[in-house]
């Protein structure tokens, strides 16, 4: 019952977003950033603010300074050749009353201005490229961490659209305090940003098509991460599989949300054995 009220819930928030779209074909392969669902129901709560973008969607939380996680389809779409812009800058569409962090938030403190969804994953176009900068879609992340340990995993998101594939990615954080190169923290900037102690992925792997949530079966790939931020961490992403159910269990998210509950409950259940590269 639960899983199907927040699967209504997901389709009143963002039913507005289609009501007046074009029907276009050429529309059709970028795909729906939150299409297997709102995890957190999302909405107006400053703790739990929903933010869609163009290219990807998010629940964002005003009393950490980052986001609580954020949703985007990958696939051959999205990709081109426009350069990585590299413009950080606070999000001013967020509301006045919210904090807006800044680029500056993060100097010195040993953690990186770590991407949700990655510039590298948005490249058809410089409008999608910079969008990846804002600063709402950043956490404080260790530097090997998001160097080394989720930079190997994007890269191997990439190789699977390459290889025929799309993928819908959900990344979140949670719990507080990690360890950067320069030593524990648990907020900066003043305690505007709060530096999350685990951070999550949940990639879901389908071959190109359409129709994409209703062809998820019992037998889809799903690979569940979850890593400590701290820059001691093996720069194998495959070291830290978990399952979608033990991530759940930790956040109180719904992380599947839109996929019929039969097959949640079965995929949710497995930690992926699959290849890491």
């Amino acid at each position: 019952m639960l899983k199907s009220l927040k699967r209504i819930s997901y389709f009143v928030l963002v039913g507005w977003m289609f009501v007046s779209c074009s029907q276009d074909e050429d529309v059709i392969p970028k795909g729906d950033n939150l299409a297997m669902g709102n995890p957190s129901e999302a909405g107006t709560d400053f703790a739990n603010y929903f933010i869609q973008k163009e290219q990807y969607a998010m629940s964002y939380n005003s009393y950490r300074g980052t986001p609580n996680w954020v949703s985007w389809h990958l696939s051959s779409a999205w990709l081109g050749s426009a350069p990585r812009q590299d413009d950080f800058r606070g999000d001013n569409t967020l509301p006045d009353s919210f904090y807006r962090v800044l680029p500056s938030d993060y100097t010195g403190s040993g953690f990186d201005r770590g991407h949700n969804a990655p510039s590298a994953d948005r490249t058809l176009t410089i409008t999608d490229n910079s969008a990846t900068f804002l600063m709402s879609n950043m956490i404080p992340q260790a530097p090997n961490n998001n160097q080394q340990t989720w930079a190997n995993l994007e890269n191997y998101c990439r190789k699977l659209v390459s290889q025929g594939n799309e993928l819908y990615i959900i990344m979140g954080q949670y719990g507080k305090g990690g360890t950067g190169s320069a030593g524990f923290k648990e907020t900066l900037a003043g305690g505007k940003v709060t530096v999350p102690n685990r951070i999550w992925k949940v990639i879901v792997v389908l071959p190109v098509g359409t129709n994409d949530v209703s062809r998820v079966t019992s037998g889809t790939r799903v690979i569940a991460i979850d890593t400590p931020n701290s820059n001691n961490v093996s720069s194998s992403w495959g070291t830290y599989r978990t399952t979608v159910d033990a991530i759940e269990a930790k956040t109180g998210y719904d992380i599947l949300s839109n996929v019929p509950t039969a097959i949640q409950n079965v995929l949710e259940a497995v930690e992926d054995n699959g290849p890491t590269s």
